[in-house]
């Protein structure tokens, strides 16, 4: 469906009010309705890096979507579950209703018609995406040799957080009931991590902290939230509808600054936000 002029018009003007009740988000602890002008959210925030799994399927607008990444402009935004089809229409709305601008680059390890819809013979994408304010390149797109219930896998590209280049990588991990799936993926991950002195490791693991499986990850990098390691695995910060964490951002090369987990109406996990520093 394309919409004419008064339709975008109505949709912009929906999103602006929605923004100043929300409220511009630089730094992340520091959202207010009225510190700021709603014009500071397009800013790009270039040290901000975000993971986030949008749920699939779920009925859900992409404009909603894209309102609620523009509210906190990331440098770098990790997607899981993710149609080619809507992360298209999330960066469209991004640049056209929030002028903010990124490239993208897919790691779908399925061809699904059930999850991403399209034509029998042209069935749309699935898995991951990175967008990127500042240009990507070197991706890959790795499946992993055993997926469990479904086809999972792991990409990476090279790009820019903070001002310094950095290797980031954006994963899904077999589902939750699945711990000896998940173990052979991070085995695959964490040696391909450990190549790189900077990096930053996006993604739902579908795991807790303290779960065996993510062992060789916490070996090689830490997570943006200070508090949270295996050993204080309570003193985590939940990420999702039913109260555990299995969304991280793993940082190597790279110190926390702040995070942020924002609820979201458009997904069963919520938002993790980071602000990091280069070491």
């Amino acid at each position: 469906m394309v919409l004419g002029r008064g339709a975008w018009l109505l949709v912009g003007a929906v999103i602006a009010a929605c923004m100043l009740l929300v409220g511009p988000s630089t730094p992340l602890g520091a959202s207010s309705a009225g510190s700021q002008p709603v014009e500071a959210a397009r800013d790009v925030v270039p040290n901000r890096v975000m993971t986030w799994n949008i749920c699939n399927p779920c009925e859900v607008s992409n404009v909603d979507r894209a309102a609620e990444i523009a509210a906190y402009a990331p440098q770098v935004i990790g997607m899981q579950e993710a149609c080619v089809r809507d992360v298209e229409m999330i960066r469209d709305y991004l640049e056209n209703l929030h002028g903010l601008v990124y490239h993208v680059k897919y790691g779908s390890v399925l061809q699904s018609w059930g999850r991403c819809g399209g034509a029998p013979w042209n069935p749309g994408g699935f898995g991951q995406a990175i967008l990127s304010a500042a240009p990507m390149k070197d991706r890959v797109n790795v499946e992993y040799p055993e997926g469990g219930s479904e086809d999972r896998g792991y990409m990476a590209v090279t790009t820019t957080v903070g001002g310094r280049s950095v290797r980031v990588f954006n994963t899904h991990l077999a589902h939750r009931r699945q711990e000896a799936f998940r173990a052979g993926q991070v085995g695959v991950l964490a040696a391909e991590v450990a190549r790189h002195d900077r990096a930053i490791v996006l993604g739902d693991f579908n795991a807790v902290p303290d779960a065996p499986e993510l062992s060789k990850m916490w070996a090689l990098a830490t997570d943006v939230d200070p508090r949270c390691r295996p050993s204080q695995a309570g003193d985590c910060e939940t990420t999702t509808d039913w109260h555990t964490k299995f969304d991280y951002v793993f940082l190597r090369g790279f110190a926390p600054l702040e995070h942020r987990v924002r609820p979201s109406a458009s997904s069963d996990h919520h938002m993790l936000l980071a602000d990091v520093d280069p070491r």
